[in-house]
């Protein structure tokens, strides 16, 4: 069936820099080439991609000339932990089906201590945490917590490790209070979290009613370090920093346990259509950190699309398998794609 498929994203040119923005702040738009990977397979698959974008020109676009089905992967700009809710719900006020999760769950997982508290209270394994909140007296609120140091420090309402920095990890309560000042400029709450040592995984679903695990993605530093931290500097260099290893060399029964994990948090936080779970795994335990249910893209730098390609589907195959699981969720609901005829 040809359909017109509305494309919406944030693009990194689109936004205009501040001096008073961190230099990360851009952090988890998208790159044309990314667009353009994804409007190529909806042109293979015989549809006819339109380049929504996001904000007041997207609206007029939908106004004008609506699509049956949006393929959404608009992050939203600002601080705001419903930023990446606004398209969906938009979306869902104009009655236009799209892919991905709904505004409740964009909302929940982007704030990293609600999701984990979710998770916790499905039985889910998380580490120990606490939010220090814009405003409050930094060296009065370490005072008044007992924590399990080593902890890392991070924006509570971010992706794409932004905020996460080489000297996030800290060990003394006065390292943590200067980790607190120096991270104010995300201007949002921070999370301090227990620090796991262990490894990092990420776990691939895509999919609904059952979802399915698309691999497990092992992270591994190619250089030694008693703490790794998948930080932005890492991540933006990761070719020389880390290797990644799918399927994990891991005992089978470590991995059966982090896909029971990352199934729970995908259903327990609502995620629909394509997730990334990221884990911590200490003693065999998988302690969850966050979901990503608006994964990056990209098909050559992506950490979703590299895991999916070392488990057999490409990326033309992912994005096939997210708009699939979308408008079979569509039909199930009974809610057909829009019709401009």
């Amino acid at each position: 069936m040809h359909m017109k498929i509305g494309i919406t994203y944030d693009l990194k040119a689109s936004v205009p820099a501040g001096t008073d923005l961190p230099d990360d702040f851009q952090e988890e738009f998208d790159s044309p080439a990314t667009i353009e990977a994804i409007a190529a397979v909806l042109r293979d698959a015989g549809h006819e991609p339109v380049f929504l974008g996001d904000g007041p020109e997207m609206l007029r676009r939908l106004l004008a000339d609506p699509v049956d089905l949006v393929f959404n992967i608009a992050e939203g700009y600002g601080v705001s932990r419903s930023r990446e809710a606004r398209v969906p719900a938009v979306l869902e006020m104009l009655g236009i089906p799209y892919t991905g999760s709904d505004p409740l769950t964009l909302t929940t997982t982007l704030d990293k201590d609600c999701a984990r508290r979710l998770v916790r209270s499905h039985g889910g394994l998380t580490p120990w945490g606490a939010v220090w909140e814009p405003g409050e007296d930094p060296a009065a609120w370490v005072a008044r917590h007992t924590m399990p140091y080593p902890v890392i420090v991070k924006p509570a309402w971010e992706g794409s490790s932004k905020g996460i920095r080489g000297k996030c990890v800290v060990d003394t309560a006065a390292d943590l209070l200067a980790a607190l000042v120096a991270r104010a400029d995300q201007r949002q709450p921070l999370l301090v979290e227990e620090y796991i040592e262990g490894e990092e995984l990420t776990v691939g679903i895509l999919g609904n009613a059952p979802p399915r695990i698309l691999g497990i993605l092992r992270v591994v530093p190619t250089r030694v370090s008693s703490r790794f931290v998948y930080s932005l500097e890492v991540k933006r260099n990761y070719a020389d920093h880390v290797r990644y290893e799918c399927p994990p060399q891991l005992p089978a029964e470590q991995l059966a346990a982090v896909e029971r994990a990352a199934l729970l948090a995908y259903r327990c936080l609502g995620c629909r259509d394509v997730a990334r779970i990221d884990f911590r795994l200490r003693d065999g335990l998988p302690y969850f950190l966050e979901v990503n249910p608006l994964p990056g893209l990209n098909p050559e730098t992506s950490d979703l699309v590299i895991l999916s390609t070392k488990s057999g589907l490409d990326h033309a195959g992912l994005i096939r398998g997210i708009l699939d699981a979308a408008l079979r969720r569509a039909t199930r609901l009974d809610i057909p794609p829009r019709s401009n005829s």
